[in-house]
């Protein structure tokens, strides 16, 4: 018995509610997501049970308007975490007096180093720029360089604090994904150029965490580091990458993140974006674009951009 988490709306209804998806069926469920990610052990056999023997009601599944599958108090970003994505960067930014061949070596060696003695780098994201997984992104008007990044996120299902590696995913209730778009061209303040990145201004306007749809338990998931990201654009492959590329695994994501600060039922952590977003290609998101986006296990998500309109 497979299922996963969803928020939702029926059509022709502005109500929002949790539930349950097994087999295209929804069954509703009297809880808000939180509530079950926090009393999980509670919860588990009652939902299973429902699953089993329908009691009441079940709604199809083209029948809702799929939300955002989570509600976090707090969104923690790890950068810079796909080994291919970092030589490719290097890559990109290396001396005319280097060879490809001798930056990417070099890199990878940097890389190696990193994932066996060095930090992961975070940041935070605003929960106000979680979207639905279909909603339209408006693309804002201020910037012509927004770009993708599609990323697996841990959900944590109970509170986090200065736990181990080994005990990290203990503390994981489950996975859904996430496309941390943006503004390229905001990622760097040219008027303060000593602070350094500005992640405030690049990333957390509205809609710019398209989420879900699927929040799927982590009994569903044998192996986080064994999935595969894809992101499409206009129907041609842009990213697809194994989550084993990654430099520090969740498990290391969530014990270092949780060394700071406590993570709470609910929160979300982004485990950082493959090789293969726009800068790469050089072709950022313009109006009329449609990104599909998707995780081993974890369903899809389709955005369509549109240029924001000025007032």
């Amino acid at each position: 018995m497979t299922y996963s988490l969803i928020r939702f709306t029926r059509l022709g209804s502005e109500t929002e509610q949790t539930g349950v998806l097994a087999d295209g069926r929804v069954h509703p469920l009297q809880a808000r997501i939180n509530d079950l990610v926090q009393n999980w052990a509670t919860w588990q056999a009652t939902v299973e049970q429902l699953i089993a023997e329908p009691a009441g009601d079940t709604i199809d599944l083209d029948d809702v308007r799929l939300l955002s599958p989570v509600q976090p108090q707090q969104i923690i970003q790890a950068g810079a975490n796909y080994r291919t994505h970092v030589i490719d960067l290097a890559v990109s930014h290396k001396e005319e007096n280097q060879s490809e061949e001798e930056v990417r070596e070099q890199t990878a060696r940097m890389m190696d180093k990193r994932s066996q003695e060095g930090l992961p780098y975070f940041f935070i994201g605003l929960p106000t720029a979680i979207a639905a997984p279909n909603d339209e992104l408006s693309l804002p008007y201020y910037s012509q360089s927004h770009d993708w990044e599609l990323e697996l996120a841990a959900v944590i299902g109970k509170r986090t604090h200065r736990v181990s590696v080994e005990e990290a995913l203990e503390h994981v209730f489950g996975y859904t994904m996430v496309n941390d778009i943006t503004t390229r061209d905001l990622v760097f303040r040219k008027d303060m150029p000593a602070i350094g990145s500005d992640w405030y201004r690049a990333k957390n306007a509205p809609g710019f965490f398209p989420t879900g749809p699927l929040l799927v338990p982590a009994q569903f998931i044998s192996d986080p580091q064994q999935l595969t990201v894809t992101l499409k654009l206009n129907g041609q492959v842009m990213q697809q990458e194994s989550t084993a590329d990654m430099i520090f695994t969740v498990a290391q994501l969530i014990s270092h993140a949780s060394w700071n600060m406590p993570l709470l039922p609910g929160d979300l952590v982004l485990t950082g974006s493959p090789a293969g977003n726009g800068a790469h290609w050089g072709r950022l998101l313009r109006d009329g674009d449609v990104m599909e986006g998707s995780i081993t296990s974890l369903g899809m998500q389709t955005v369509a951009c549109r240029d924001e309109v000025r007032v």
